[in-house]
Formats: C-alpha cells, sequence, structure tokens
C-alpha cells in the first residue's frame, strides 16, 4: 500500500493528510465572502479567465447574499448530522479571496475563525493580487491557526496564458511562491489538464515544473466549458479537441508519477455544475473518474513519485 493513503489509492490524499494532522474528520467549508478579481474589475483585464464562471469558480460555494457565518452554518449543520464531532476548515473559494484592503480581510478570516471546531483558513487567491502587507498578515495568522494559500496557475506555458486570459506571468506566479513560502506558509497550486491546444507533453511539463518549486499541495482539474462563458464561445467557433476520460486518466497518472510524494493531492478531478457544463460531458461521473485512475494506476503497478528525482 502506498505509504501516503489509508484507503488503497495511491497517491498522497487529503484525507491522509488531515487524519494524520488532526487526528479527525475535517470537512472543507466552501464560503463566497464576494470578492472581484483582478481580471474582472479592469485591474488586470475585464471579463476574468475565459473559462470561468459568472460565480467566479465559486459554484459550490455559499450564498454571498447571505453572511459568511450564515453561509457556513448551513453546510455545518448538514455535516454534523452524519459526523458530529468534525473538525473543520473555512474555505474561501470564490473569485480571488485577498484582493481587497488589509482591514477587509481581517474582519472576513477571522470571523469565521470565531467558529467552534474550525481549525483552519483556506484562501484562493491569485499570485498578482496578494499585496505585501498581506502576506506579512498570513504569516501572523499561519502562527495562530492552519492555513493553506491556493494559487490558480493552470499552466506554466505563456502562450496558453494569454488564451485563457490569464493576466499574469509565470515569474509572477514563482516569485510569490517564494515570497509565501519564506514565510512558511502552505501553499496549494491549482492546474487544469486539456487547456485549449495543449499537449500531453505539455502538461507534464507543467507538472514538472512545480516539482521545482517549494509547494505543500495540487489540485489538478480537468477543463470545464461552462455555459455563458468566453470559453463556450470559442469552442464552439474553433471546436477544439476536448481530452477524452481515457486521455484524462493517463496524463493525470503520468503527472501523478512525477510528482513528489510529499505533495498532497487536494483535487484529482473537476466537479462542475452539471446544469452549467457544456462538455465533457464525461466529467458528470466524478466517482467513476476515480475509480478508473486507482483501477488504472493499479493495472500498471504503479504510484505518485515513482518517476520523481530531486
Amino acid at each position: 500500500m502506498f505509504k501516503y493513503s489509508f484507503d488503497n489509492k495511491r497517491y498522497h490524499t487529503l484525507n491522509y493528510y488531515f487524519k494524520e494532522k488532526f487526528h479527525s474528520k475535517v470537512f472543507k467549508v466552501s464560503l463566497n465572502a464576494g470578492f472581484t478579481c483582478p481580471n474582472i474589475d479592469g485591474t488586470k483585464g475585464y471579463g476574468g479567465c475565459i473559462y470561468c464562471s459568472k460565480t467566479g469558480s465559486g459554484e459550490h460555494g455559499g450564498n454571498p447574499n447571505k453572511d459568511l457565518l450564515e453561509q457556513f452554518n448551513d453546510i455545518k449543520k448538514i455535516i454534523d448530522q452524519k459526523w458530529p464531532h468534525s473538525k473543520y476548515i473555512a474555505y474561501f473559494q470564490a473569485r480571488t479571496n485577498t484582493y481587497a484592503p488589509l482591514s477587509i480581510l481581517k474582519q472576513k478570516y477571522e470571523k469565521v475563525l470565531k467558529i467552534d471546531n474550525v481549525i483552519g483558513i483556506s484562501i484562493a487567491t491569485r499570485c498578482d493580487a496578494i499585496a505585501n502587507d498581506v502576506i506579512d498578515y498570513l504569516e501572523e495568522l499561519s502562527q495562530k491557526t492552519f492555513l493553506i494559500v491556493e494559487l490558480g496557475l493552470q499552466t506554466i506555458h505563456e502562450k496558453t496564458s494569454k488564451l485563457i486570459n490569464r493576466g499574469h506571468t509565470l515569474e509572477e506566479f514563482d516569485n510569490m511562491v517564494k515570497k509565501l513560502r519564506a514565510k512558511k506558509i502552505n501553499i496549494v497550486v491549482h492546474i487544469i489538464n486539456g487547456l485549449p491546444y495543449e499537449t500531453p507533453a505539455m502538461m507534464l511539463e507543467t507538472a514538472k515544473h512545480l516539482n521545482r518549486l517549494d509547494i505543500q499541495g495540487i489540485k489538478i482539474h480537468m477543463l470545464n466549458i461552462i455555459k455563458d462563458t468566453p470559453l463556450e464561445v470559442m469552442y464552439n467557433k474553433e471546436k477544439f479537441p476536448l481530452l477524452t476520460k481515457e486521455e484524462y486518466v493517463d496524463i493525470t497518472i503520468r503527472q501523478l508519477e512525477i510528482l513528489n510524494p510529499q505533495i498532497v493531492i487536494h483535487r484529482i478531478t473537476s466537479d462542475p455544475d452539471k446544469d452549467m457544463l457544456i462538455a465533457p460531458t464525461w466529467l458528470l461521473k466524478k466517482f467513476c473518474i476515480l475509480n478508473d485512475i486507482d483501477k488504472e494506476m493499479a493495472k500498471r503497478n504503479t504510484y505518485q513519485g515513482i518517476l520523481y528525482h530531486k
């Protein structure tokens, strides 16, 4: 059995990581704090990344019209019915959650950290939207609670990055990783497989690059084509090829094989809203994808890090 898993997975599971660290069942509660994004308001660009929905990747977050405590407790009540002694991490998910004055960030973060059994906070953001005073505050926060900063990268390839309207460079991303790690702040990076016109070799290069950085976790997504996005318009016009489920399983396994086994896999497929998804529809069978990855890794007798080299 792979050493970083309790359930016969062949990669470093988040379940294993949390149980080893907190000796308890831990749930992330997704929240929508009502932030915007520098790639939406004109600071860096307009319209956001071409795949981003109007909720700013917050489909599974809370209702932004509700107070953060109300959002949190709505979900906590449901979980407590089945797992009454769980611990929680407040996950600021929608849009760019460091993109506000420090006083506002403090108010929002510290509000949820006062909730019973909340043992940490996870903050989804961009590398170009964390001011120096915010970095200093995050360092203080990390000394008081469990803190993760989730950085969207998606790809290391500048041509693709411009195509999807990311609005930042790889150099900016690498520099922010170094700044955060100098403060000993945990980093989880988001990448997307199947971006328009990327080859499997390019997707592997993105994973290899992350190995050269000091990151603690990764989220691997499959490209979603969502209704009412620029990506939907582009897809209808160009009909660029999408990965099949088998291709996605293959490239994801190949990425896992080269990743440092100590990097925690926080996500290994996407979880789109079925009412908003245009393609690929195979993404709606999330557990089939997870099972196919498990079965194929067992068939190949492979595991995370088997090809990892420092």
